[in-house]
């Protein structure tokens, strides 16, 4: 344990080196997983195809009009080789997966889904969350006043099956998120042990639903390029072939903000969907949805495509690991993803707000402490979610150094105050 007088001269050399970081003004974001500039580049090209001459699907449909409301058959072909699911249980839909399972929820809320046709509103309703998760999911349950229930994953990455378990014989909770590949912000990855478990459970609510976002399913950055795992049928040979519903997208593939998201389910799950989705759209843009099947050709394609945007991305997760390795090692922990869009780094307990206000103050924007916790609420205060992919290599390098900055000033101000 350090003394007050090499915790005083610790905490005065760290302070300075802060001082001097805010001296330079810098602008840089770590907050949101980002494709950057370049990445979104790589999908250029698909905006030059020459549509107006053949805008005509395989199966003979005009794409700029109405209908089609499952989406282009030879682009959900693509999707479901890369996401395990059968074709014809998965629909293309617009661009935003984040907002299917906004309207999910709400049709479930309203109408209930198949196996308890009472709406969820009528009962007490509540979601298990594995911590770190991601924060936008738990903002649509949050936003519904829907309870939350945290869990932590077990050493490694593991997902706490036994507490689940416990879970489960509480009739209250109808639902799970899960990011079951290179999960947002921990990296880790659910095994197919995991999952046969997940679906598998014995469940007190017969509609219990897990919510399995595999926006990060070809993601890879390695070339270890796992397939997804065949989550639907698992259900389906457990006897529970409802309880999984499956939500992707193209957001990080193509371009962010004009791709394509899905929904694949049991075909009880995919009636329901599109008998209330009946009811919102005609049909999604289905002239995106050619571009993007002209662009990316095949599965294969898609995979290819993903290789370009890890030779620009693997680079900056390598960094990321380098600098905290040089500058955190005893002080901190963090994972080392092989795939997907985040860093979690774990701070010494009690520091983590402070070191994100302390970033925040000399011009480093860090996602605010406890953002990937349900409610905001980090018990230990301790993890900063990382996000490497938005800037350039040399911009990242500056802003994880400065960070490691502000944890080191955040241990060490913490240290002080328990020494006095």
């Amino acid at each position: 344990m350090p003394t007050s007088t090499t915790a005083a001269a610790s905490l005065a050399e760290l302070q300075s080196a802060y001082e001097a970081l805010k001296a330079r003004g810098l602008k840089l974001d770590l907050t949101r997983g980002k494709p950057s500039p370049a990445q979104l580049d790589l999908s250029n090209p698909m905006l030059d195809l020459p549509l107006s001459a053949d805008h005509t699907t395989a199966d003979g449909v005009d794409a700029r009009n109405y209908g089609g409301a499952d989406g282009l058959p030879e682009l959900r072909a693509i999707f479901a080789e890369l996401l395990s699911v059968p074709a014809d249980q998965l629909l293309a839909l617009g661009n935003s997966s984040l907002n299917v399972m906004h309207d999910v929820i709400v049709h479930a809320l309203l109408h209930g889904v198949p196996g308890n046709t009472v709406p969820w509103r009528d009962d007490e309703i509540a979601f298990l969350c594995p911590v770190p998760g991601y924060d936008r999911h738990f903002a649509i349950t949050e936003s519904f006043g829907i309870r939350m229930i945290p869990l932590p994953y077990l050493d490694g990455g593991a997902l706490d099956l036994a507490a689940i378990g416990e879970h489960l014989k509480d009739p209250a909770v109808r639902g799970m998120w899960l990011v079951p590949m290179y999960g947002n912000p921990s990296g880790f990855t659910v095994t197919e042990a995991e999952a046969q478990a997940l679906v598998s459970l014995p469940a007190a609510a017969p509609d219990f639903r897990i919510f399995w976002d595999n926006a990060y399913a070809v993601h890879h950055l390695t070339d270890n390029e796992q397939p997804a795992i065949d989550v639907l049928a698992l259900a389906a040979t457990a006897g529970q072939p409802d309880r999984p519903l499956v939500f992707a997208s193209t957001s990080k593939i193509t371009l962010a903000g004009s791709g394509i998201s899905f929904f694949a389910a049991s075909p009880a799950n995919v009636a329901w969907y599109r008998s209330h989705a009946a009811v919102q759209t005609i049909g999604p843009d289905k002239v995106n949805q050619l571009r993007h099947v002209r662009f990316l050709g095949s599965a294969e394609g898609v995979r290819a495509h993903m290789r370009t945007h890890r030779e620009l991305i693997a680079p900056k997760f390598a960094a990321t690991e380098r600098l905290l390795a040089e500058r955190l090692t005893g002080h901190a922990s963090w994972t080392a993803p092989l795939g997907g869009y985040f860093v979690a780094l774990t701070a010494p307990a009690g520091t983590a707000t402070r070191a994100v206000d302390l970033a925040k103050a000399a011009g480093i924007a860090v996602t605010p402490a406890g953002a990937a916790f349900p409610y905001g609420e980090d018990p230990n205060d301790a993890v900063i979610r990382v996000a490497p992919t938005y800037p350039s290599l040399d911009e990242l390098e500056t802003a994880i150094s400065g960070l490691c900055d502000c944890v080191l000033l955040a241990e060490a101000e913490l240290t002080r105050s328990e020494l006095a």
